[in-house]
């Protein structure tokens, strides 16, 4: 589970630098460099990709 929490808290931090610093800072892509590498760390213990992004409800069907 450790692998879950580090990936998508990474995703987080790299997510919060595109907004503040835009994709071309260079913190930015450090960022995004180690959120894929969290992300293929989780992958590699064996976890899902759903369950890194848990699934949305479908949009279509909120209040329309």
């Amino acid at each position: 589970m450790r692998h879950i929490r580090a990936a998508r808290a990474a995703q987080q931090r790299a997510a919060r630098a595109i907004t503040a610093r835009g994709l071309a800072h260079p913190l930015t892509r450090i960022l995004l460099a180690a959120a894929a590498t969290a992300a293929a760390q989780a992958w590699e213990a064996g976890h899902r990709v759903t369950d890194i992004h848990p699934a949305q409800p479908d949009r279509k069907h909120l209040g329309g």
